[in-house]
């Protein structure tokens, strides 16, 4: 085995994000770019001697190519065996499965979640931990520091592996295990929900649409929707995978996935909608005429969690990034359990998780989960709902609307201001911040300021802290604003505004949600001065 020792001088700004390191595809195209970076996470985490390793990703343009630099990279810096999904393909919560199941040490997953794909869209690469989740803050940070000063980094000279065929190859002194991408993941699937009662569902004639939006869950879609639990062939739309999503903005939400809103919204909607994004882990849910919020779909999975065989015991406490409305709080109240609230971030639920502190995790930008894996989990929101149906019988609308008049209405929404100069996003950021002390009092829009605070969060587990994670306004009629920078985008920043009013009175719960929050809107423009600052008449995406 021929391993060679490139030379290679550091690429600036390879600093991972909430979800590892992402960036448009022609720079991760650039001589030693993925390179530099996969071999700063064999060092940041101890070298890879004697080690295994998960890989594969969602399937957009450069994934295959990436997948046969790491696995040569593995082989050159002493890995014993690499398990790589078939073609390339790994769901992110599949591959946290993979993880978990086979107890490798840790992965590499593929991919820039809900961004665009292609020549001309986006690349993304992070590392998984043992655990099966994103790594920590201090792994990422001494990633980013390694790739500051690199100067080599190791490949071996070998043909490309056959990621087509299931089975085991060597790459040099490396076992390189092609593995069926779906199986572990439905098999875990099969053992927290009940199958029979969801076939028993279809069987009864309900109909559904998923949308796979050409991305990664097409394929566990069809093999567990259409397939295993009966749903009719078709039930499943966009599902093969393509390397540019079809040109689709594989972001599950009502903007981006509006073909399939405008056949919820029509006379001829099934009984459910649902999608999924570039790389499975978000989702939406909507009913014949009935959108759901991810932030009301928490709450309500949360409220009837006990109703799928995995969590008929219970769930042990329930945890939300701080931007998500607070509708999942009471629930956790009724129940008696407890409530977290971190940053934005799925990492930040690893350590409640992995404490049993936690059992159901949400976040207001279309991610849900629990803690059979480490990542927020699409289709297994799906299929919570698909089971919480089969056993109520009655329609998403009923679902919602009940819970609604059990808990109130958390009307809530997110603008978002995208591609905005990253120089005048910081600027409208740290302006507010500026501010906050001297905003209690004041009023917007005639809504007094309660209080005004900078998020900060100590997790409860190993004490880290993570401080600025986003700006609270809170109103004394108890509505609530947050604005903070996304992580998650690759050009210029994504201003995001969220904007929650609580209303318990059954009365006043058939509102429009932007109609609803008008007053909050105007507050927060006169607050914020966001469209001052940007010349945008209105944001990019409302959700």
């Amino acid at each position: 085995m021929q391993i060679n020792t490139i030379q290679t001088t550091p690429h600036p700004g390879q600093k991972p994000g909430t979800s590892g390191l992402r960036a448009k595809t022609k720079q991760f195209q650039t001589p030693n770019y993925l390179e530099n970076f996969v071999q700063s996470v064999f060092e940041a985490t101890g070298g890879m001697v004697g080690k295994s390793l998960t890989l594969g990703g969602d399937g957009r343009f450069y994934n295959r190519e990436a997948c046969q630099i790491i696995l040569k990279m593995a082989a050159a810096n002493g890995a014993a065996k690499v398990y790589v999904g078939q073609n390339g393909l790994l769901s992110t919560p599949a591959a946290s499965a993979v993880i978990r199941e086979l107890k490798t040490d840790g992965g590499m997953i593929l991919s820039a979640s809900h961004n665009p794909g292609g020549l001309d869209g986006d690349f993304g690469i992070k590392y998984n931990v043992p655990a099966g989740g994103p790594a920590p803050e201090s792994i990422t940070g001494a990633i980013h520091a390694l790739s500051e000063k690199i100067v080599t980094y190791k490949i071996i000279e070998a043909d490309d592996i056959d990621l087509t065929e299931i089975g085991t190859q060597m790459l040099g002194d490396m076992v390189v295990e092609v593995i069926d991408p779906v199986a572990i993941y439905e098999d875990l699937m099969a053992a927290l929900f009940d199958f029979e009662a969801i076939r028993a569902l279809f069987d009864s004639g309900f109909s559904m649409c998923f949308d796979a939006m050409n991305a990664i869950t097409g394929p566990y879609a069809k093999r567990i929707i259409e397939g295993t639990l009966g749903a009719p062939v078709g039930t499943v739309v966009n599902g093969e995978p393509l390397p540019d999503f079809g040109g689709l903005h594989p972001d599950p939400n009502p903007v981006y996935a509006k073909p399939l809103m405008d056949l919820m919204m029509g006379p001829d909607a099934p009984d459910l909608g649902a999608a999924s994004d570039g790389d499975g882990d978000r989702n939406m849910i909507v009913g014949r005429g009935q959108f759901v919020t991810p932030s009301d779909s928490l709450a309500i999975l949360a409220a009837n969690a006990h109703l799928a065989p995995g969590y008929k015991d219970g769930i042990n406490g329930i945890a939300r990034s701080m931007p998500t409305s607070r509708a999942a709080d009471r629930v956790a109240k009724k129940l008696g359990i407890e409530m977290h609230e971190t940053p934005t971030g799925w990492k930040f639920f690893g350590t409640l998780l992995d404490a049993g502190r936690v059992t159901i995790c949400g976040e207001e930008s279309a991610g849900t989960g629990s803690d059979h894996v480490r990542e927020k989990d699409g289709l297994w929101a799906v299929l919570l709902w698909l089971n919480v149906l089969a056993v109520r019988r009655c329609s998403v609308v009923d679902v919602v609307h009940g819970h609604w008049q059990e808990y109130g209405r958390d009307y809530y929404t997110r603008h978002d201001y995208e591609a905005v100069d990253k120089d005048i996003a910081d600027a409208i950021i740290s302006g507010i911040r500026d501010r906050l002390d001297k905003l209690a009092g004041a009023s917007f829009n005639g809504l007094g300021v309660e209080k005004a605070l900078d998020f900060r969060y100590e997790d409860p587990i190993d004490g880290s802290v993570a401080e600025h994670q986003g700006l609270q306004v809170y109103f004394d009629n108890g509505s609530r604003c947050v604005i903070r920078l996304s992580g998650t985008g690759t050009s210029g920043a994504t201003i995001r505004v969220y904007l929650e009013r609580f209303e318990d009175d059954p009365e006043q719960m058939g509102y429009d949600t932007q109609d609803a929050v008008g007053p909050l809107i105007e507050a927060m423009e006169e607050l914020a001065q966001i469209k001052e600052w940007t010349g945008r008449k209105k944001p990019d995406v409302i959700t």
